[in-house]
């Protein structure tokens, strides 16, 4: 896992402890690129699947997750019409590496053909790396774009998809002028390339990047300087990775009292605005942007999974699902290579709990994303979610 998605920042350094070395090594080791990784099946027998989990943690965190994936991952076996699923769950203690590469031997040698999980990036890496070669493929619940590739596939939502998403929204209402504004670490640095590279390729201008340091203090010693950078470039958009739950009230506060016309240089979120009901009264972010997941399927799941299992789940636990689902609905279809590269990056790609999401070969994914903006305090849908592939918004 490498994004913020609704919790604090400060865990995040420990989402990134391998290098894009190590992640090269799992594609190098015995897999081409464009090998077509994954095992054969009998559609008409059960699959057998592998959820590898963060139980068995020190973190309670952790272990919450855990019983969540798991959780849905029952859910969607449930749900299943026309295929089923034989589960197997294996521990991970957190992120240990070492931990998720012995979970996921394990796995294969007892027959596991495709592995869900494991949640943190440097433990999907090192999944994929133990299995290299054994024809299995990882289908991880990480967003980090640096462990995916050869036969591992992230599942959570990247900063990329989200960035491609607002430009092309924002384009299409005249606005082509970003400046980026991120702060000084290394979500805040990958942030600021997935934005760049969304404007660069969609046609925009990138007219300057400015960058904070992240604390109360680094981000007034900086305001001045970045209020008279989004003036002097002429930005019709100030893009910026600031989180919910860290330094965006404060980027949207100082901001504009420093003298940043939001009317002129709208605010534009990389990150949630909608899972802290207060940002929504902060006057910097009137009129910004921000994306979602789809707002309605989001809650049927949760609304079935609380009704299920009596709480609510955790934002991340429908990736499980999600998981189980494409599976599921490849093997319905009578399709013996229902776990294969090929079949999972079908361009129809499958409906998932927070919305239509599909596979890429270069192991990363595509997830439609609804455009919102705050509005008298209230969050407000401007375009929906996309419902498939090959649409406006995708």
């Amino acid at each position: 896992m490498f994004a913020r998605f609704s919790n604090a920042r400060k865990p995040l350094a420990r989402f990134f402890a391998f290098t894009a070395l190590l992640w090269l090594a799992a594609c190098d080791v015995t897999l081409a690129p464009d090998a077509n990784v994954g095992r054969q099946i009998d559609p008409g027998k059960p699959i057998e699947v592998a959820l590898l989990v963060p139980g068995g943690s020190a973190q309670e965190t952790d272990n919450q997750l855990a019983r969540n994936f798991e959780n849905a991952a029952r859910l969607a076996i449930a749900d299943l019409e026309g295929a089923s699923v034989d589960l197997r769950v294996y521990n991970t203690a957190g992120g240990n590496p070492q931990q998720a590469a012995i979970a996921a031997t394990q796995a294969v040698n007892e027959g596991a053909k495709i592995i869900i999980g494991p949640l943190y990036g440097e433990a999907a890496n090192a999944a994929g790396v133990a299995i290299a070669g054994r024809d299995v493929n990882v289908l991880a619940f990480s967003n980090n774009r640096a462990f995916a590739g050869g036969n591992v596939f992230i599942l959570g939502s990247t900063f990329d998809n989200t960035a491609e998403r607002l430009v092309q929204f924002g384009l299409r209402q005249g606005v082509s002028r970003y400046m980026v504004l991120h702060g000084d670490d290394l979500p805040g640095r990958v942030g600021r390339d997935a934005i760049t590279t969304a404007v660069q390729q969609n046609g925009g201008e990138v007219v300057g990047v400015e960058s904070y340091p992240l604390s109360q203090q680094g981000i007034f010693t900086s305001t001045r300087r970045i209020v008279s950078s989004v003036r002097n470039s002429g930005a019709q958009a100030v893009f910026t990775t600031a989180g919910a739950n860290a330094d965006l009230p404060i980027i949207a506060t100082a901001l504009p009292d420093a003298g940043m016309d939001t009317s002129r240089s709208r605010f534009i979120g990389l990150t949630r605005w909608d899972t802290l009901p207060q940002l929504a009264a902060l006057p910097g972010l009137e009129g910004g942007l921000f994306a979602l997941p789809d707002p309605g399927t989001a809650a049927l799941f949760a609304n079935r999974y609380a009704a299920t299992y009596g709480e609510t789940p955790h934002p991340l636990a429908g990736l499980a699902y999600d998981g189980i689902a494409a599976i599921g609905a490849l093997a319905a279809a009578g399709n013996t290579e229902a776990l294969t590269k090929a079949a999972l990056i079908q361009p129809q790609g499958f409906r998932g709990t927070s919305g239509v999401f599909r596979l890429l070969p270069n192991g990363l994914n595509q997830r439609g994303l609804a455009v919102a903006t705050i509005q008298n305090n209230q969050v407000m849908i401007l375009e929906q979610a996309p419902r498939s592939f090959g649409g406006p918004g995708l």
